[in-house]
């Protein structure tokens, strides 16, 4: 198949694909509350040949679409769904509609793509063996609803042999692919400290076992942890992003909550955290006399891309986008990403998608995904299906003719 064939059949679909994700913009959901987005989902593609399976969790879409050039193996392409609780300030003609609701990490974008490829992928199955498997998934943010589905057998039957999935990312050129070989994103840990004191008159701090005292000594703690794993030569984060306790100026409260996140990239090394926030928490509080619990949870585990999939996925890119359009990416982000749990079963690869230099950043009350990005991230999708023979042969390591 030309490269002509496939971008004149992405830009046949471009027009419907922006106006479907207009329509996701409006209507954001929140994580694991996808409902109408995934009714979209299946309406659109109700009149092709890709098979729908029953949901795996209550919101996602899961499809299948066999190739009519023989047997093979499966790609599996992964788009998530879910908004962020946010009030959307982007001022575009089709904002937000919900409260305190918006599509502020380009998830509607992400959707739309997938459908899009999915669309295009049903007129070429002629082309490919094998299949494909397209993931339309609920509950990336805080939830992690990727493990979820993961688990419940959502990538068996069959078992894929490339995993796949972009992320809209600004301050990237337009339309360009970017990713690394290993260590793409971090582990994502939070932890919560209930500190417990014994409240009492402001004017009498004797009498009392002031928790705040313990939470200002903690968070000056914590702050140190990353410089004490400085010989490890691997990024850690530890940042507190809460702290709670009383609401009057003459009163000391009985409690104090602190809340944050913790972010690594080494296995090893993020294990050592948690006992290092439980014995600095427990040792401070000990010292005024006051006690605490430490919970801990980490629903992100670091995301790792295979090597060969990115050698692929940065073919694929020059071959059907031109040179220049791929970038290496230096560093990783410290950013959590639940495609991680893709990516711990199957070889696959995490790319992020350019939506321009003056793009907003993710997670802002401006953004906005860039749907001029929209074409090259459907071609880039297209293209991983369709030129899986390819990826065999980097695989076994010798270079595609």
């Amino acid at each position: 198949m030309t490269i002509e064939k496939i971008v004149t059949a992405v830009e046949a679909i471009l027009p419907e694909i922006m106006a479907i994700r207009h329509r996701i913009h409006r209507k954001p959901e929140l994580a694991g509350e996808e409902f109408a987005t995934a009714e979209l989902i299946r309406e659109t593609l109700k009149d092709s040949e890709i098979e729908l399976l029953s949901p795996f969790l209550d919101t996602d879409v899961v499809g299948i679409l066999q190739g009519a050039a023989g047997e093979g193996g499966n790609v599996t392409l992964r788009a998530d769904m879910d908004a962020l609780p946010l009030s959307e300030t982007s001022g575009v003609e089709y904002v937000s509609e919900v409260p305190n609701c918006m599509h502020a990490c380009g998830h509607d974008g992400h959707t739309a793509m997938l459908l899009g490829t999915a669309l295009v992928l049903d007129k070429l199955k002629s082309e490919f063996s094998g299949s494909v498997r397209f993931v339309f998934q609920p509950g990336e943010e805080v939830a992690a609803l990727g493990k979820e589905l993961v688990e419940a057998g959502a990538l068996l039957n069959p078992e894929p042999e490339l995993v796949c999935a972009l992320h809209g990312f600004n301050g990237l050129p337009v339309g360009a692919i970017a990713s690394k070989p290993g260590a793409m994103m971090a582990a994502a840990g939070f932890f919560t400290i209930n500190i417990k004191g014994r409240g009492g008159h402001g004017s009498m701090p004797q009498q009392a076992i002031n928790p705040l005292v313990a939470g200002c000594r903690i968070v000056e703690a914590l702050h140190e942890i990353p410089r004490s794993l400085e010989d490890e030569q691997t990024p850690v984060v530890v940042s507190v992003c809460s702290i709670n306790g009383g609401s009057n100026g003459n009163v000391i409260p009985d409690s104090a909550v602190i809340k944050g996140t913790v972010r690594f990239l080494d296995y090893e090394v993020g294990a050592r955290i948690p006992p290092m926030i439980c014995q600095l928490a427990t040792e401070i509080c000990a010292s005024i006399g006051a006690k605490c619990e430490v919970e801990y949870s980490l629903p992100y585990q670091p995301t790792i891309n295979d090597s060969a999939s990115v050698e692929y996925a940065h073919k694929v890119t020059e071959k059907y986008l031109g040179e220049g359009s791929w970038y290496d990416l230096a560093e990783s982000s410290m950013g959590g990403e639940d495609f991680c749990y893709y990516l711990d079963k199957y070889p696959g690869v995490f790319c992020r998608l350019g939506l321009g230099n003056e793009s907003s950043g993710l997670h802002n009350s401006n953004f906005d995904f860039n749907d001029t990005s929209l074409l090259n991230g459907m071609i880039f999708l297209v293209a991983t299906v369709l030129e899986r023979g390819q990826l065999e042969r980097v695989r076994k390591g010798r270079r595609p003719q």
